[in-house]
């Protein structure tokens, strides 16, 4: 029998393709007809291609066991794809523009006059506390003012469909590569939904960082040697190292690869003798690049290779020191800083966010733990947060007194109802919360993603989008208008 969207389930929440069951949004009319004629068995199948194709192609990630260590897993993907209209999407991009460049503002700021702070607008506690300020990028100035180049915001629809800004991740922000491999999937196993939409591409991604990098170079060369600078294989974020490297036709190198040299240049060792390097993308934290600036014990990082950068000698996406911004109690300013700097309102608005730092809205979260969710400054991947209206007394308890130990390390937003899309899930479709991620390029003009990743808690009822605690993805469709 066909697919029958009368028995989608009815949810409480915004449905981004259904109004109502089997009465599809105006911008997903295409995909509810392509659905209605395809059976159960004939939807199945088209999953299980997805899943082989992902097998075939190498798509994977890791998680850490502590039973088994670390798994590569096959990419977990839904075959339905998002789609947002082009119109909405406008917005969200001038907005996440507007973010981004406040960020690197804010940044370059705090590392030279911290004019934002003296106007009482920052906190100097915040700063003195953060966990990724550097003193020794004070009075650093990157190429172009920039020092977050890769950033990845975190976007979540709440039950009226407004859409927030949830966190902004500017050390190593991940996922792009599984954006674009999504695509390559779903044209496999979907070729003529394409008949149907036009969504705005997202295979120049690889060109576009490859542009924004050669931005960094600090000679004048028109061939600028670039590389890809990861921890290595066990990383869980290998395959898009390596598969980044590759579309950009660059060196994917360890540590141990490169080396200073007494001109502060960095040198790439070869077959041919050494090579110089001009730009590196680091996928490694600011504090195992270099055991000569930051932590001594780490075999990650490249001897000096801070003094090169300082030096103007070497250029580094993401620069150091641009973490600071990546902190979920900074997040909570961030609307002041586009006021501060732009003399403008943000296009984007936060998640409502308490901060426990100040006394009254400590006071509010402490009274209201059952409804809240409370993060730490400086975790990621979902771990280290209580959600408030599943955790028990105890975990209340315990969060509690975290809180009044360190109270600025903690900030709480109200439990969202995050926006469903239709998702296969046992061979049924049924509504499961989703996020986006979309990844902004900041060079000499500030670029964003047609959409981004798209991530699915495939567990009925989960918030959790994360692939390491069982999330999945989807394909993102910008789409300007249907075809008939």
């Amino acid at each position: 029998m066909p697919v029958n969207l009368k028995d989608y389930p009815a949810t409480d929440f915004f449905d981004e393709t259904l109004e109502r069951p089997n009465r599809s949004r105006s911008h997903a009319t295409g995909l509810a007809r392509l659905l209605r004629t395809l059976n159960d068995d004939e939807l199945a199948a088209r999953q299980a291609s997805a899943e082989l194709a992902i097998k075939e192609m190498g798509i994977t990630f890791s998680v850490y066991s502590e039973d088994e260590g670390t798994i590569d897993r096959a990419w977990p993907f839904d075959i339905l794809p998002r789609i947002i209209p082009k119109d909405e999407w406008d917005r969200v991009e001038a907005g996440l523009i507007q973010r981004a460049r406040a960020l690197n503002h804010f940044i370059d700021d705090i590392y030279h006059e911290q004019r934002i702070v003296t106007a009482g607008i920052f906190p100097p506690e915040v700063l003195a506390k953060s966990k990724n300020f550097r003193p020794q990028c004070v009075g650093v100035s990157p190429p172009l003012g920039v020092w977050a180049h890769i950033c990845g915001s975190d976007l979540v629809r709440d039950r009226d469909g407004t859409l927030y800004v949830l966190e902004d991740n500017l050390r190593v922000p991940s996922g792009v590569s599984y954006m674009l491999e999504n695509r390559l999937v779903t044209k496999r196993v979907f070729p003529e939904l394409f008949d149907r939409y036009a969504p705005l591409p997202v295979d120049g991604y690889a060109a576009q960082l490859y542009d924004t990098l050669c931005q960094l170079c600090p000679r004048r060369t028109e061939h600028p040697e670039i590389a890809v600078l990861t921890p290595g294989i066990y990383n869980s974020a290998y395959f898009e190292h390596a598969y980044l490297a590759q579309q950009m036709g660059c060196e994917l190198v360890e540590g141990r690869d490169l080396f200073v040299d007494d001109d502060d240049c960095v040198y790439m060792h070869t077959v041919s003798g050494p090579q110089r390097v001009d730009v590196i993308y680091r996928r490694i934290d600011d504090d195992f690049i270099d055991p000569d600036t930051f932590r001594a014990d780490s075999t990650l990082g490249v001897k000096g290779l801070f003094r090169a950068w300082k030096a103007g000698n070497v250029g580094l996406a993401n620069a150091p020191g641009a973490g600071v911004a990546d902190d979920k109690v900074v997040y909570a300013f961030v609307p002041d800083f586009i006021r501060f700097y732009f003399d403008q309102e943000p296009l984007i608005p936060n998640v409502p966010t308490y901060r426990c730092m100040f006394d009254q809205e400590r006071a509010y979260v402490l009274a209201n733990l059952a409804t809240l969710v409370v993060k730490p400054a400086n975790e990621s991947g979902g771990y280290g947060m209580l959600m408030g209206a599943s955790a028990s007394n105890a975990e209340r308890e315990r969060f509690a007194r975290l809180i009044r130990a360190d109270p600025r390390n903690y900030i709480a937003q109200p439990t969202l109802g995050l926006s469903t899309v239709p998702t296969i899930v046992e061979g049924r479709i049924e509504p499961r919360h989703v996020d986006l991620r979309p990844f902004i390029l900041s060079g000499r003009t500030t670029q964003v993603t047609a959409g981004g990743l798209t991530r699915v808690a495939l567990r009925r009822g989960s918030l959790v989008v994360n692939s390491s605690q069982g999330g999945g993805s989807k394909d993102t469709w910008i789409v300007d208008t249907e075809e008939p």
